[in-house]
């Protein structure tokens, strides 16, 4: 393995969750018995905790055959030009200067990725913009790829 990456969700987000399940118990606990208040936090618990983990599973790796994004994956001599990009050029990539067809695996807590052009013909997807915390090590290791 060349490269391997878990888009896990960020922090804050975990704290921030919890915020919310925190009021989402002090609201009812004062109106409801306590059962109904504690039942309604689980939940809230639960599903925060299911929506994070999935959200956050997707994976990026690299070997020297194939590229993975998520539940996508592509033959790395398939992959053409890969450049790294910074938060204003992943902003203009995946809004302004996007293409309809590019296959994109994005996350909002991660402001720089890569874009990787796609050359097999039969692909209908022109690039995939592809978030990434390293951005420059994924780059290097499609580089490295045997193509």
């Amino acid at each position: 393995m060349d490269f391997a990456e878990r888009l896990s969700v960020p922090l804050r987000w975990w704290v921030q969750g919890t915020m919310l399940v925190a009021t989402l118990w002090l609201a009812p606990v004062v109106a409801v018995p306590g059962s109904v208040a504690w039942t309604v936090t689980g939940l809230a618990v639960a599903l925060m905790v299911a929506l994070f983990v999935s959200y956050g599973a997707a994976r990026i790796s690299v070997d020297s055959e194939v590229l993975r994004a998520g539940r996508a994956h592509i033959s790395t001599t398939h992959v053409g030009a890969v450049t790294a990009l910074d938060a204003d050029a992943m902003r203009l990539r995946a809004g302004r200067d996007a293409d309809a067809h590019a296959f994109l695996l994005l996350r909002p807590y991660l402001k720089r990725g890569v874009r990787v052009d796609i050359t097999d013909p039969s692909d209908p997807a022109p690039y995939w913009l592809i978030s990434s915390r390293r951005p420059d090590a994924l780059a290097a290791a499609l580089a490295k790829s045997d193509r």
